[in-house]
């Protein structure tokens, strides 16, 4: 960094630069710093300027470990241990040596060996080797092998990506670096590991993988490093003799280097393992060195872990039953029942769990850290401890021995309700963090209750709440694993058709279309299992919408054909029928009823009387989607020539869906009629609906199922606003769809189309470092959807002459897009702005040389106005002899549209060279919110005018184009 950027930065930038450092989301530093999610954006943005760097990866690199220091490279993100590290020279060296010869090392050896320690003091001492990076994942809290990426993703600091499950987004984020990954502790979940870090091999060519287990992970490039116990030698460098002076001098007053010999023996009795040394250590101002190689004398004690246990497991069981014979009765009993916490745990969380009094647990939870059973820790919440993973395991061991794990257990599952229920009522700012503190324990009490037939009850309503946690949480993998947990775990079909409902409505927030289809075909079984047909219907018919209206989150997209079978299932299901299960199954057409679906003859909603309001509305709603195309689907007919029977089937399913009382029906009806005018071309009726949909949603309380809907409509009446030229609302509706916590991550495309058209360009540049990071963290997948925000972002690159970034935008856009809608319509539009504004009017006129009649599917949605607007302008500064009849034809069609009405009436005052008359349409731009436009205009009048018009874009960030039109 050169000192003129340094000091170019402000304070609240130097914090988001250390925090980006720390690699924390957009999100995660706006909660830190207590500012908006945009604010943080337009920081990123700016400093990415400052520092000149491409992107928020390099800008990490640059952030400062500490004071002003700037690293070349990120700093290792790993715990900090509360103890030094002794000795282990020979093995750091050869573990070392072995990650820089293999991409996969795993650290093998008994609990207690000492893996962990070995394996963070490797790491950190190779943060210099790996330029992306060095991360560290626990696996101890996992609890099953779906939390796995959930776990790494965490250590990586990222969020959830739409249409992409963690496992993904884990290694598209890893792709391209050069990095280390340390996994600890995946004894455990090796069937869950081993997959897991196979694929991340698979697909990350430069990473390498550091693991710590008590067994290989038999994965294919894996190199096995035997972790070995400390040296025993008495004299010169004995390692297990300095870990054991070293410990005991922490908890006591040093010993005299005369002892070394007595220390040896009693570490030669402990074969070298490092856990038990430990544990030793600590009893030594109280025993002396005498007490404790007499209780380790003990042959009983030696053999605990049985004739087939390993020599190491056996010392190291040694020392932890001669520990837990030297405790109090009560602390034993403490002990083995805190085993039960898979997360650091309080005093009072101890307390309920272990049930005893509050006050006499500090005591003894302080007697046990005292004995270095416990690991204490200071925390935001008060004092946490925790055992490390080995002592735990033995203190459940003693659990089961006292035949106390039912009770225990029980108490931790009704600890984990409250909790769970605490959290759902709680509105503080700081219930992100309660959530995180205790989510391992609520999925360890889950894993236990599920499996007991007598705790099904709990088992439900816990996985329900964490359902509902982990989605506010931003957590939608998981938050629809859960509800297909709770689905599995009801009491009766009927709750387990509602919770498979939740479960389509969370992957249609993650745009897994495929999962939100299987979802809802399984709740219409659940609930034709239920006795309730009129309910199998609507999830049937919500099938066969889905698969149109949300076609492009599809991996498998389904056909007309299976929709339309879905249909008649569920005109059966309404009418009484039992064609549900044959449908659910995946039965053909033929083992259905036959009938046109598109007419009441065949079993339209005019044959449903009995289906009730719900199942009509949901056919209705299913005719215009599959039947008429509403959504204009992949799979839909190329050119629908029949939009007034579109509209009329739309305005129809709108109709039943208000009679049903249910606002997510009605906006999902309102959606399809919404569709139908753009497709028509009434921009006007189109704002609109989109309009009534976002009120109808607005006040109802938060839920999947209305944040899928409402998130849709926002963006919607985002697009739709602008394409009926209503920028400022267009801005307001793209500010509210920006701050929706479920967008923290990956951010919206509509609101870069609307500040690229409008010109606010520090806003685009801003937004386009999200719109990347998500994109490339998603793997680079190829998503049309993406191409308007992607070629508003090129558009506004190439408007301020940053040619290199413009074509890196453009290329991007060629991965994503090569439809006719990205030629003929939004494409069309920004490349046509960019041509205009760099004077070049006829390359402006071919490049939108069809009439908007001619591709009306292509240039229809949002654009319509937008390109008739500027191809007037092209063929008026092209000087093409048609000029006046195009400037006449265009006053009518863009009718009621502000800022296209102002374009066209700019363009039809430079044909007429009424220099008053232009320069109206400046005042005009500015009230419309388009700034860009106003300064242009300034331009375009020439003469004292083209000053201010240049003084303008350079505000806005742009670079001026003389342009001579007198």
């Amino acid at each position: 960094m050169t000192q003129a950027a340094a000091a170019e930065i402000s304070p609240r930038e130097a914090e988001v630069l250390e925090l980006v450092g720390d690699h924390l989301s957009n999100a995660e530093i706006a909660a830190r710093l207590c500012i908006s999610i945009r604010t943080v954006e337009s920081h990123v943005s700016s400093l990415l300027r400052k520092l000149e760097v491409p992107d928020r990866r390099a800008l990490a690199r640059r952030a400062p470990v500490r004071g002003d220091a700037v690293p070349d490279r990120p700093a290792a993100v790993l715990p900090a241990p509360l103890t030094s590290f002794v000795g282990r020279a020979r093995e750091r060296a050869e573990l070392a040596a072995l990650l820089k010869e293999h991409r996969q090392v795993t650290a093998v050896g008994p609990g207690g060996v000492g893996k962990t320690r070995l394996a963070l003091a490797v790491a950190a001492d190779a943060a210099g080797v790996y330029p992306d990076g060095v991360w560290f994942a626990d696996l101890v809290p996992v609890t099953d092998h779906g939390m796995i990426a959930a776990a790494v993703a965490g250590a990586l600091g990222l969020g959830e990506q739409p249409g992409r499950d963690l496992a993904e987004s884990v290694a598209a984020a890893l792709a391209d670096r050069d990095a280390l990954v340390v996994l600890d502790n995946c004894e455990h979940v090796l069937d869950g590991v081993a997959p897991f870090v196979e694929r991340l091999l698979a697909r990350c060519p430069r990473l390498t993988v550091l693991a710590t287990s008590r067994a290989r992970l038999m994965v294919p490039f894996e190199r096995v490093y035997q972790v070995p116990p400390l040296s025993l030698a008495a004299e010169g460098d004995s390692d297990a003799v300095a870990l054991f002076m070293e410990r005991a001098a922490a908890v006591g007053r040093p010993l005299d280097a005369a002892l070394r010999g007595q220390i040896a023996a009693v570490c030669a009795r402990l074969d070298g393992m490092a856990l038990a040394i430990e544990l030793a250590a600590a009893r030594c101002p109280t025993l002396g060195l005498d007490g404790i190689a007499a209780a380790l004398s003990h042959p009983l004690r030696m053999l605990t872990g049985g004739s087939r246990a390993d020599e190491r497991h056996r010392s190291v069981r040694a020392a932890l039953d001669w520990s837990h014979a030297l405790l109090e009765p009560a602390d034993r009993m403490l002990l083995r029942r805190v085993s039960v916490f898979a997360a650091p745990f309080t005093a009072a969380a101890a307390a309920e769990v272990a049930g005893v009094e509050e006050g006499l647990v500090a005591d003894g939870l302080a007697r046990l850290a005292e004995q270095s059973l416990l690991v204490v820790a200071a925390a935001p919440g008060g004092t946490e401890y925790r055992a490390l993973e080995t002592i735990r395991q033995y203190a459940a061991e003693r659990l089961a021995e006292a035949g106390e794990p039912d009770e225990v257990r029980s108490r931790h599952l009704r600890w984990c309700l409250t909790r769970a229920t605490e959290l759902q009522a709680a509105e503080r700012p700081d219930w992100r963090a309660g959530f995180d503190q205790v989510a391992d324990d609520l999925r360890a009490a889950l894993a236990w209750a599920a499996e007991r037939p007598e705790r099904r009850a709990d088992a439900f309503g816990l996985a329900r709440r964490l359902a509902e946690l982990a989605f506010t949480r931003n957590l939608t993998g998981e938050s629809q694993r859960r509800f297909e947990q709770a689905a599995a775990l009801a009491s009766g079909p009927a709750e387990s058709a509602a919770m498979l409902r939740q479960a389509a409505a969370v992957a249609g927030c993650r745009a897994a279309g495929d999962d939100m289809h299987r979802l809802r075909i399984a709740a219409a079984t659940a609930a034709r299992e239920a006795g309730d047909p009129a309910g199998a219907a609507v999830d049937l018919a919500t099938a066969a919408t889905m698969s149109f209206r949300y076609w492009a989150t599809f991996v498998r997209v389904p056909s007309r054909e299976e929709a339309l079978t879905l249909m008649t299932a569920a005109r059966k299901a309404a009418a009484g029928g039992d064609a549900t299960a044959q449908a659910a199954q995946g039965d053909g057409p033929a083992a259905l009823a036959a009938g046109d679906p598109a007419t009441p003859a065949g079993g339209g909603p005019a044959a449903l009387a009995d289906g009730g309001p719900a199942a009509l509305a949901a056919l209705a709603l299913a005719e215009a989607a599959v039947v008429t195309d509403a959504f204009g689907a992949v799979q839909g007919p190329a050119d629908n020539v029949a939009v007034p029977e579109t509209i009329a089937c739309a305005e129809r399913a709108v109709e039943l869906a208000a009679r049903t009382g249910d606002p997510l029906a009605e906006s999902a009806a309102l959606d399809a009629l919404t569709c139908a005018h753009i497709w028509a071309g009434d921009t006007f009726a189109a704002a609109a609906r989109s309009r009534r949909r976002v009120t109808l949603l607005s006040s109802l309380p938060p839920s999947p199922a209305v944040t899928h809907e409402l998130i849709d409509a926002l963006g919607m009446v985002t697009e739709a606003a602008l394409g009926a030229g209503d920028v400022p609302d267009a801005c307001r509706w793209a500010r509210q769809l920006d701050a929706h916590p479920s967008l923290a991550e990956v951010g919206h495309r509509a609101p870069l189309m609307v500040d690229a058209l409008a010109g606010n360009i520090e806003e685009v540049l801003a937004g386009s470092v999200r719109l990347l990071d998500a994109w490339r963290r998603a793997g680079s997948p190829a998503r049309a959807h993406l191409g308007p925000a992607v070629a508003a972002v090129a558009m506004v690159h190439g408007l301020r002459d940053d040619h290199d970034a413009q074509r890196d935008w453009r290329e991007i856009l060629d991965r994503l897009d090569v439809s006719p809608e990205r030629a003929h319509g939004y494409a069309a539009v920004f490349e046509g702005m960019l041509l205009l504004h760099r004077g070049q009017a006829r390359e402006a006129l071919e490049r939108m040389a069809p009439e908007a009649s001619e591709v009306w599917k292509w240039v229809s949605w949002i654009w319509h106005h937008w390109y008739v607007a500027l191809r007037t302008e092209a063929v008026v500064l092209a000087g093409d002899p048609g000029a006046r009849r195009h400037v006449t034809e265009a006053r009518a069609a863009v009718a009621g549209n502000p800022v296209a009405e102002a374009l066209v009436a700019r363009a039809a005052a430079v044909l007429d060279g009424d220099r008053d008359a232009l320069l109206a349409t400046a005042d005009a731009f500015d009230a419309a919110g388009c700034p860009y436009q106003s300064a242009r205009t300034l331009l375009l009048a020439g003469g004292e005018h083209a000053g201010r018009g240049t003084a303008a874009l350079a505000a806005l960030g742009l670079a001026p184009k003389a342009v001579n039109i007198w």
